[in-house]
């Protein structure tokens, strides 16, 4: 037998002291220990919250808070979802191994649903057995344990921490819990210092795109190239893949795509929709943004957008009430993030200032164009008031002259200068009919306009400026189709006259008396005998097209002249 177990004062020790020494050094052993990993995990969670707040970027912080939630509470995986003002996620950030296996977002149901009474964490041990009627579906990782922790900005819940699956194939517990709940109070500061930060660089670009759309617009700078500056902005600043302007039409009735940028751009630009029935439309008679991703399920179509690959839409009036100028349309890839309500907000303040910009270039364009037709009307006026009539005048006076006169050469000479100055008169009043008519700068000129650009474009060609006489009512009787013709056949007989006619001089009448009647004289070596006819060709067959007819020859004086008549529909103009 050995010795008996002695006190420090050499008494004998009895066995149940013993064991209960031993039992209380295993305890206070235990609690050694938990203090310690408490303590470990304590300067885990300080080490966590500096890590969340080391950067300003909104999307890194959020995965910087996933990924610290994750090491703290030992989870294999984990995610952030971003409630929308609806109530169901409108963001969701996956992060983890098994990330790459979430095809859809959650939606924001089941154990994934928001809490609707006071929100509260929320922690399971079997998420299959959990009978809520949207758990993780097919595709998501299954977990045995799973914590959900709301985050909260300034007393409202911004969005939801979750953590599937401990490391060591346990389950979470109170203290998991506890050190999470910490760790989302911090991210909470996080969050709002990356959205205010966001928002500040945000508010800035657009302030600085702003301004400059302001100052290219009032500096002359066309603004076509304006709104093509305006949609690579947008573009960028929205982080969207493809911005659009769409306008609408003279009848006010389709809006096309005049300007595109990224991806897509030369698929959509110009196309069209129909104002009524239509999203785009929609958004261009209410002034109201829409926020939609077009590749769910039931969603709104946009036949804008159609077969393009995008997914999230935001579509933003360009301008504000009755003023509306079209709608800017900014898109996402299939499965991007949905665009978020800030940046439709700042999106619309930007657009409208553009709106305005457009709105002021347009009146500043309005008051040259009135300076310039006033500065005609002006010309017109003298010519008609002063020229024409002195003109008027001497040729009275020449014609009374010629009774008086007994030789006939210089009697010949008098009726000649008599009718040069009719001629010189008609001519006047053609260039009056021209200065005074109405200039809207149409998509298609007036006829009148589009001749006399024909026909000053043959100056340089020709070497000198050939004459131009226009009789009846050209611009309100002959349809856009006719014109056309009449102008490629005074391209086709003015180009002929100066590559073969060696002419000094060349006169074109273009008139409507029942008839349209081209007349092209010139004064040069006349038709060549078995030479190249294809450009008289042209000519016929355009005449003959519109069951009119086509005559070349010599002119009386030498030369020659070319004469295309066509008819006019009974009902033009």
């Amino acid at each position: 037998m050995g010795e008996t177990a002695r006190s420090r004062s050499g008494r004998p020790r009895a066995p149940y002291q013993e064991a209960g020494i031993d039992q209380l050094l295993v305890e206070l052993r235990s609690r050694v220990d938990e203090a310690v990993v408490s303590r470990e995990r304590l300067r885990a969670l300080l080490d966590a919250v500096v890590t969340i707040g080391a950067g300003l970027d909104l999307q890194g912080t959020l995965r910087r808070i996933v990924e610290a939630a994750m090491a703290l509470a030992g989870a294999r995986c984990g995610a952030m979802g971003v409630v929308g003002r609806d109530g169901s996620l409108e963001q969701f950030i996956p992060v983890g191994p098994d990330a790459a296996r979430i095809e859809h977002w959650p939606g924001g149901r089941g154990v994934l649903r928001p809490p609707d009474e006071e929100p509260g964490p929320v922690r399971l041990d079997d998420v299959p057995q959990h009978p809520g009627p949207h758990g993780f579906r097919e595709g998501r990782p299954p977990a045995r344990g799973f914590l959900g922790v709301p985050v909260q900005v300034r007393g409202e819940v911004f969005g939801h921490l979750y953590l599937t699956g401990k490391r060591d194939g346990g389950r979470f517990d109170e203290d998991d819990e506890s050190i999470v709940v910490a760790l989302a109070a911090a991210a909470g500061v996080a969050i709002e210092n990356a959205r205010r930060y966001e928002h500040t660089r945000r508010r800035e670009m657009w302030l600085d795109a702003s301004d400059e759309v302001t100052t290219r617009l009032l500096s002359g700078v066309d603004v076509d190239d304006v709104l093509r500056m305006i949609t690579r902005r947008a573009c960028r600043m929205a982080n969207a893949d493809l911005a659009a302007i769409a306008g609408p039409d003279a009848s006010g009735r389709r809006l096309t795509v005049r300007i595109a940028s990224g991806e897509g751009a030369e698929r959509i630009r110009g196309r069209g929709t129909a104002v009524e029935g239509s999203l785009t439309g929609s958004v261009h008679v209410s002034g109201e943004p829409v926020i939609t991703d077009i590749s769910r399920p039931g969603a709104r179509a946009a036949v804008l957008l159609r077969d393009l690959g995008v997914g999230p839409v935001l579509l933003v009036p360009l301008g504000h009430g009755d003023r509306v100028r079209g709608v800017l349309c900014l898109a996402r890839e299939v499965g991007a993030e949905q665009f978020h309500p800030s940046t439709v907000e700042t999106l619309r303040a930007f657009v409208g200032h553009a709106a305005l910009a457009l709105e002021l270039a347009e009146t500043r364009a309005d008051a040259e164009r009135l300076s310039v037709l006033e500065d005609r009307d002006r010309i017109a006026r003298d010519l008609h008031d002063t020229v024409i009539q002195r003109l008027f005048a001497v040729a009275l006076s020449l014609t009374g002259t010629v009774r008086r006169v007994d030789d006939p050469a210089t009697a010949r000479r008098l009726h000649g200068a008599v009718d040069d100055l009719d001629d010189t008169i008609r001519r006047i009043r053609s260039v009056i009919f021209a200065l005074t008519a109405e200039d809207e700068e149409q998509e298609h000129p007036w006829p009148r306009d589009r001749i006399v650009g024909v026909v000053s474009a043959a100056t340089a060609p020709l070497g000198f400026s050939a004459g131009l006489r226009m009789d009846g009512p050209l611009d309100s009787r002959v349809p856009e189709q006719i014109a056309d013709e009449v102008v490629a056949v005074l391209q086709e007989a003015l180009t002929n006259a100066a590559r073969h006619a060696r002419a000094r001089r060349v006169d074109v009448r273009v008139a409507v008396d029942g008839d349209l009647t081209v007349e092209v004289t010139d004064d040069g070596v006349g038709l060549p005998e078995g030479g190249r006819r294809s450009g008289l060709r042209n000519l016929a067959e355009r005449a003959a097209r519109l069951h009119g007819t086509f005559e070349a020859g010599p002119a009386p004086d030498g030369g020659t002249v070319l004469r295309w008549t066509v008819p006019l529909p009974e009902d033009a103009g």
